[in-house]
């Protein structure tokens, strides 16, 4: 989970002053995991911490820091008989006011740390977790330390780019676009393709020929090709392997990807190469219906996210 600047910016930009509320440690059993927000302002909020009657006072408390009946920015709520609900774990809340001129220092930095209660120093553990996200964009892992709370920065988010407005295309960015672990990028050939309303966050973008836009994208990113077109399909595979990525991967058959790894090896590609790309994509037992095979991918990127994750932190 990740400090969305960009989503706190809109909603200020819309709204005002706005309350972000984010679970900062759990115990026992809880709704939600650490790192789970939600932005509350006069008339609105968006996001969830988990719903119920710990959301509820969340929210009442939120609003109160709002009108400056309150300044406290951690609190702590035993999800038992006072709350009327029957988890039995607890949660602490951090909740901060922030004002557009709040979020300026906080553009160019991987992830933010402040003291949320007492006067200690940063412990030195956070420290290193600051330095780690600033020199080798590490994303700090959200945590709560004698009173200082860190979290990674929505900048640190995996690059994925979405080639394709279809129903495929359209059933993936509803199924990922509420996961801060991807900045989604989402192309097709004209702005009839997509629907009216473009999920929060996510970058819609438009070209008569979308592989045009390969070199734009990051070195770094994940691709999903998921096109009307096996002949745009085929190009941006081509542009693809001659341009660096960290996955990209193909809807179709075992039949189309053997014509388009013949294809792609008679473009200059090597077999090697060819098999950097994935074909199909989903979970196959889950059946072919869009929101099926968006389900197989989102569950497969995320494995394979934490996979990586622990990699790091164990060389970290």
């Amino acid at each position: 989970m990740m400090f969305d600047l960009t989503q706190l910016r809109d909603a200020i930009a819309a709204h005002g002053p706005v309350t972000r509320v984010v679970v900062a440690e759990i115990a026992g059993s809880v709704p939600r995991e650490v790192g789970a927000s939600m932005l509350v302002w006069e008339t609105g909020q968006s996001g969830t911490i988990g719903g119920g009657t710990l959301e509820f006072e969340a929210t009442k408390a939120a609003r109160a820091m709002l009108e400056g009946k309150t300044n406290a920015k951690l609190s702590r709520h035993p999800l038992g008989p006072a709350l009327g609900q029957c988890c039995g774990g607890s949660v602490s809340l951090v909740s901060e006011v922030f004002t557009a001129d709040d979020l300026d220092h906080l553009a160019e930095r991987q992830s933010f740390a402040r003291q949320v209660a007492g006067d200690t120093a940063m412990p030195l553990s956070l420290k290193r977790a600051e330095t780690l996200a600033r020199n080798q964009g590490l994303a700090a892992k959200p945590q709560l330390q004698d009173g200082w709370f860190v979290e990674p920065l929505r900048s640190c988010a995996v690059p994925l780019w979405i080639w394709g407005a279809g129903h495929v295309g359209r059933a993936m960015v509803q199924t990922l676009a509420g996961l801060t672990e991807f900045d989604i990028t989402w192309i097709d050939t004209s702005d009839a393709r997509f629907p009216d309303v473009i999920p929060e966050g996510v970058t819609k973008l438009t070209a008569e020929n979308p592989a045009n836009l390969v070199p734009y994208a990051p070195s770094d990113a994940q691709h999903l090709i998921l096109t009307y077109s096996h002949a745009l399909d085929l190009e941006l595979c081509h542009r693809l392997l001659s341009h660096s990525f960290a996955f990209t991967g193909l809807i179709g058959s075992k039949t189309k990807w053997a014509r388009f790894k013949n294809r792609l090896q008679d473009l200059g590609h090597a077999p090697d190469q060819i098999s950097r790309i994935t074909c199909p994509i989903g979970d196959p037992t889950l059946g072919k219906q869009p929101q099926a095979i968006a389900i197989g991918v989102a569950g497969a990127l995320l494995h394979d996210l934490k996979n990586n994750k622990a990699r790091k932190d164990q060389t970290a």
